[in-house]
């Protein structure tokens, strides 16, 4: 439980921060939104996330862009059924695809794109009532750990947007960061990111 709560939540914020990094607006936007709740303060607090919408919908669209475990939990069929034109015989191991799901265009514009405004003033959310957006699975058996992660994932991300100010590498362009994902149960950057952080001045 604790090693896969651990290698999930991590490859979230890794996801994060390498969009963040390639979308340079979009992670203006969230320091501007994460400094000006938080203040003075040294840190962010989780009583501060309630009021940080943007940083909300910027975890969403890194969930639904880079699910970290691309293929949910195998389930079987209950009964004969036909779905879509497939016949499927009770007992048969069914394995549902999240990552394929979340980029699909018939449920998303310009799915492979990264916009978390898309998440603005929408009912989405991962809590498995939408099935188009399906990271932690839905139902009796989706993930357990499913609010644990988020308010991590919120408090973590917060925390480094609003300590630092963040650039790739020199020599590094945001056009020529690779994307690649790793095969397995989770879906992991193939490359570790690699990035340059500066302590934010809250004074100037």
């Amino acid at each position: 439980m604790f090693a896969a709560g651990t290698d999930t939540t991590y490859t979230v914020l890794e996801w994060a921060m390498t969009e963040l990094l390639r979308h340079k607006t979009v992670m203006h936007k969230l320091q501007d939104e994460v400094r000006t709740v938080v203040g003075n303060k040294t840190h962010v607090t989780e009583e501060d996330l309630v009021n940080m919408n943007y940083l909300k919908a910027v975890i969403k669209e890194t969930l639904r862009l880079h699910a970290p475990v691309p293929l949910l939990v195998p389930r079987k069929s209950m009964e004969d059924i036909k779905l879509n034109g497939y016949d499927i015989e009770a007992g048969t191991q069914v394995i549902v695809n999240a990552w394929a799901i979340a980029r699909d265009p018939s449920s998303w514009e310009q799915p492979l794109e990264f916009k978390p405004e898309r998440f603005i003033n929408s009912s989405i959310n991962y809590k498995g009532l939408d099935f188009e957006f399906i990271p932690f699975g839905e139902g009796r058996r989706g993930c357990p750990g499913v609010f644990f992660a988020i308010a991590v994932n919120e408090l973590v991300l917060a925390n480094l947007v609003y300590q630092f100010d963040w650039k790739l590498p020199d020599g590094v362009a945001e056009k020529d960061l690779d994307m690649s994902e790793t095969v397995g149960l989770t879906c992991h950057r193939k490359y570790p990111l690699l990035a340059i952080a500066t302590k934010y001045d809250r004074n100037e």
